[in-house]
């Protein structure tokens, strides 16, 4: 094959050289044309059987050789496969080339008559062409193609010599001249014979390797043939072995026959037993190492039986080898040979394996007959060991007899000693008598001392001022009468006239409370409607309706309104009530009197009716009610808040169980308050199904504390709580602007409550912008007469160091001593340096969160460092990446002199950091209000704080001229980066290092500040108050 193929190469590539050289003079003759395309079709020839020989061993398809004559209908440009009509048409070629001489004489003959002068016109005319021409070839090589396909009608895939030579014409010195069009097929075909020659090649290299492949199988074949070989030999070692092995287990069954008739017989002496015990030991030893033996000839076996199959595979390989390389052909012959023998070897494995199994069948049964001996063996043992038993306890029965004198003479002593024991009770048991009568004499005493210190607490009751009784007190009676109606003891307009004498501190239902405390229930409501009166109450009745409350059940901000709003309205003369979900993992233990009615609220969802349990009980002197649900799902019963997937139905349920509390309970409430889109259904169930049905005595307010919170769900869900959702999913109801099939609670509570509040006067102007009303711009500022923002304020009761158990020492805005004690009890506690006093310490407090200005915390860290201060964070990210982040930072600083980050929440700790700091960054994106700012103030701790939102109305800048000196608190900046923040930072680092005396005064400036919720609950009290009086003046017209 090798040497066909140079020959094939080196024949054309001769001609393509001679073509190039006459091509060069425009004469080419056609014996060189007919041996060139010949040469050619013997390489394509050679080269496809080597490619099908390929593609036998392989499986693939070879790469065609281009045909000579592709060229006349083909451009010289194109890269396309040839048809397959081109490689039929070379065979023709052969059977012209031998016509040759008559061809060439043929063409001359046809050509004898024409001029010479004309014909060397021609040629000149058509070299000056060519060569002056060459970029127009490609061209004229498509003419070309084109007038052969029209006009001719040939196919010219089977294109022949003769037709070739009949396309050229021949001048009379026996020259051939070429137009343009014949110049053109025949760089074709050159240009096709190059390629040729490059695929020929490749061939060769190809079939080289090939080569070089099947001599280094034939050398592994012969390599694994010797290893059969040597594994025979072994295999053959083995067969002798097992003979040997079974001669030797013949003559273990005599010795095992010979043993069974031993055993028969009786034991004369526990010698033979012993000797019988070895014979069994070395037995099993033998029987252990005859089973290896056998695994051991097993495995090897089975690697024979590998071997087989891997021969088998290997004639496959010899016999795709053998049809393309003859040379192996003797070789192989003899490997066909060594397979042979390998089948009679096969044979004498079958042979083997069958007496292998005879082999194992035999060691079966000599291990059984063994484990027959071993059985008796130890029921031999069995018996030794009942004759040691015996044998003992004949000598306990001995020692017995020995001891039988000395128990005797010892129960004769203990006798004595119990009539000593029984003398002795009998005195005492006249000692107890006599204890007995001075107890039950002591009882009388003490029970008489009970009853006079009962009346004389009555009597102190009765006189105690009823006005200093602690708001529990109030709330746990409000809450007793509650039940009362809720339960069906009383009636509802007595239940009213109940309210109103709790309201008013009445001390008559204070007295008769008190009377009938240790009596029964029905006594007790017999002595409370006796009082029934109905004087007219100045205060609102106010219930807030919400899924936080603090200090019980709280995730944020939302939870200290409720609570904080709640005790300032309570303060100030009001009946307010709070209804909450029963979350089970609320703090329990900041209820008091927590207890369930004996009764049951049904509302409605999803088609069906589902009873509620209700629970009773006082939070910081607030009645408080919690709804528990009782639906399969268990909505509050998940060990979390928020953060479900089916959120929206947990609180729309609530939001109408609520409701439906209110009214089977016959409460009138003037104002139902409810917060954010938790709650935010109870606007449109109100009016749309509860005030037809009774319950329309009340004003809603809804209160939004972050417009970023919606939400939103499938308008189909809307329907669970009852609510029409063809109604409601509408543009102008509850519809969400992103699109026509969700709705939004915010939404329909901002267009069905009498009054929309947010938490602060700036963020109420934020929300108005397509930028902070994260869509709902338009709807607030078509309502924006009913919409207002009211700054919260802090509960200064929990949040007071001069009184907070949390502090290491307690202090206020005359005495601050106990701020700097508290700032070296932190540095202590969380190792930081306490080198330099007045190094300042920079606190932080809050969530991890984008609209907290994660970046600005992080540069804050650094950048505090750099101006030589100190830094503190606290707080935790529900973002993965945030909390990555921030732990990275942690494990940075982790033993750093001035440097703690705390990421998690501890109650006790942000007392501490809130004492001990010196300043406090708020660098917030947004923020609706924020609590950080004003506790951290009252704290003596000056606030660095972005200026947005509730920031905005609480801190103002100490370097800000246009803003009045008493109100300047903190030190802001605008733009929410590293350049704002470094500008308030840097300022506020100067103010305290250059004059302290000044930054003491600033200290006790912002904490004599107020606030606490009295102002603002006032605010609330003219919106409620207002909203009523418009409410009653409509009623009245009409």
């Amino acid at each position: 094959m090798e040497v066909l193929v140079d020959f094939s190469i080196s024949c054309l590539r001769v001609d393509y050289f001679l073509l190039l050289v006459k091509f060069d003079n425009n004469v080419v003759s056609t014996s060189m044309l007919l041996k060139f395309v010949i040469c050619t079709h013997d390489a394509q020839t050679n080269v496809r059987s080597s490619s099908k020989r390929q593609e036998i061993k392989k499986g693939a398809s070879p790469e065609p050789i281009l045909s000579i004559n592709s060229g006349l209908h083909r451009s010289s440009d194109e890269e396309s496969e040839p048809e397959n009509g081109s490689a039929d048409s070379v065979p023709s070629l052969k059977s012209d080339a031998e016509k040759g001489n008559s061809i060439h004489s043929t063409v001359e003959d046809n050509h004898a008559n024409e001029k010479t002068e004309t014909s060397d016109d021609i040629q000149r005319t058509e070299v000056t062409r060519y060569r002056n021409k060459p970029a127009k070839k490609k061209e004229e090589n498509v003419h070309a193609t084109i007038d052969i396909e029209h006009d001719d009608g040939q196919n010219l895939n089977t294109l022949t010599v003769p037709e070739v030579a009949k396309a050229l014409s021949i001048n009379t010195s026996g020259g051939e001249q070429f137009s343009d069009g014949q110049y053109g097929e025949l760089m074709t075909m050159i240009r096709n014979a190059e390629k040729n020659i490059l695929r020929l090649d490749q061939a060769r290299s190809t079939a080289l390797d090939e080569l070089n492949k099947i001599l280094s199988e034939k050398e592994a074949l012969q390599g694994e043939i010797n290893v059969l070989e040597m594994k025979l030999a072994d295999t053959d070692d083995r067969i002798k072995t097992s003979a040997q092995e079974k001669e030797r287990v013949g003559v273990l069954e005599e010795e095992l026959e010979k043993l069974r008739h031993e055993m028969i017989s009786p034991l004369e002496s526990d010698g033979y037993i012993l000797a019988l015990s070895k014979e069994l030991e070395t037995l099993k030893i033998e029987n252990l190492s005859l089973r290896k033996d056998i695994e051991m000839l097993k495995t090897e076996l089975h690697s024979v039986k590998d071997t087989d199959e891997r021969v088998v595979v290997l004639e496959k390989e010899c016999s795709g080898l053998e049809s393309s390389v003859k040379d192996l052909e003797s070789k192989l012959s003899v490997s066909q040979e060594d397979v042979s023998k390998l089948s009679s070897l096969k044979t004498e494995c079958t042979d083997l394996w069958t007496k292998v199994e005879s082999l194992q069948l035999l060691l079966d049964r000599a291990t059984k007959q063994a484990e027959q001996a071993v059985l008796v063996l130890q029921q031999n043992q069995d018996l030794r060991n009942k004759v040691e038993k015996i044998e003992e306890a004949l000598k306990e029965a001995n020692v017995y007899k020995e001891s039988s004198e000395k128990i005797q003479q010892y129960n004769e002593l203990m006798q004595h000693k119990v009539k000593l024991l029984e003398e002795r009770l009998e005195k005492s048991d006249a000692e107890i008598f006599a204890y007995v009568q001075l107890y039950q004499e002591s009882i009388k005493e003490f029970q008489e001392t009970l009853e006079s210190l009962k009346e004389e607490t009555k009597r102190k009751a009765r006189d105690e001022p009823v006005d200093d009784m602690p708001w529990d007190y109030w709330s746990r009676l409000l809450l007793t009468v509650d039940g009362w109606l809720l339960e069906k003891k009383i009636a509802s307009d007595d239940a009213d006239s109940l309210r109103e004498m709790v309201w008013k501190k009445d001390r008559r239902i204070h007295d008769t409370y008190i009377d009938v405390k240790d009596k029964t229930e029905g006594d007790a409501i017999s002595a409370f409607l006796k009082l029934v009166a109905s004087p007219t109450s100045s205060g609102l009745y106010v219930v807030h309706i919400a899924a936080e409350m603090a200090p019980v059940a709280k995730v944020g901000g939302l939870g200290d309104v409720v609570a904080g709003l709640g005790k300032a309205l309570q303060r100030r003369g009001h009946l307010v009530e709070i209804i909450l979900p029963k979350y089970d993992c609320m703090q329990y233990d900041r209820v008091r009197d927590l207890r369930a009615l004996d009764t049951v609220v049904e509302s409605y969802f999803d088609g069906k009716l589902y009873k509620n349990k209700i629970w009773v009980g006082t939070v910081e002197g607030l009645p408080v009610h919690f709804i528990e649900p009782q639906h399969p799902s268990k909505f509050f019963w998940r060990g979390m808040f928020y953060g479900e997937q089916d959120d929206f139905k947990r609180f729309s349920y609530f939001s109408r169980a609520a409701l439906e509390l209110l009214l089977q309970s016959g409460k009138k409430p003037d104002i139902i308050h409810c917060h954010d889109w938790q709650t935010a259904f109870v606007a449109p169930l109100y009016w749309d199904l509860y005030a037809p049905k009774g319950l329309d005595s009340a004003r809603i307010c809804f209160t939004c504390h972050n417009f970023e919170y919606q939400g939103t769900s499938s308008a189909s869900e809307l329907g669970s709580c009852g609510l029409d959702v063809s109604q409601l999913n509408r543009p102008d109801r509850m519809q969400d602007h992103s699109s026509g099939d969700r709705v939004n609670p915010v939404k329909g509570a901002i267009i069905f409550s009498n009054i929309v509040t947010t938490v602060s006067p700036t963020y109420a102007q934020e929300v108005r912008t397509p930028e902070g009303g994260k869509g709902l711009h338009s709807t607030l500022n078509f309502h924006s007469k009913k919409f207002i923002g009211i700054l919260n304020g802090i509960d200064t009761d929990s949040w007071n160091p001069a009184t907070d158990p949390f502090l290491k020492a307690q202090f206020n805005a005359k005495d601050l001593q106990g701020k700097e004690e508290n700032k070296y009890a932190l540095r202590k506690q969380l190792g930081l340096s306490s080198a330099k006093p007045r190094r300042p310490l920079v606190g932080c407090i809050t969530r991890l969160v984008p609209q907290k200005g994660v970046h600005l915390i992080r540069h804050a860290i650094y950048r505090t460092l750099e101006l030589g201060g100190q830094f503190v964070l606290l707080g935790s990210s529900p973002v993965p990446h945030i909390q990555r982040e921030f732990e990275g930072i942690e494990q940075q600083f982790k033993s750093h002199d001035h440097v703690r980050l705390l990421l998690k929440y501890d109650e006790a700790l942000s007392h501490s950091i809130y004492a001990a700091s010196d300043m406090f960054i708020i660098p917030s994106i947004f923020e609706p209000c924020g609590l950080t700012q004003m506790i951290s103030m009252r704290y003596g701790s000056i606030p660095i704080a972005r200026k947005t939102g509730g920031l905005n109305d609480s801190v103002f800048d100490i370097d800000d001229d246009t803003i009045p000196t008493q109100f300047q608190n903190g030190f802001t900046f605008q733009s929410a980066d590293e350049q704002g923040l470094n500008y308030a930072l840097e300022r506020a680092f100067d103010h305290y290092k250059k004059d302290e005396e000044k930054w003491k005064r600033l200290v006790e400036k912002v904490m004599s500040i107020d606030f606490s919720w009295g102002s603002s609950a006032t605010q609330y009290e003219e919106l409620y108050t207002r909203s009523v009086a418009r409410a009653r003046a409509s009623a009245n017209r009409t």
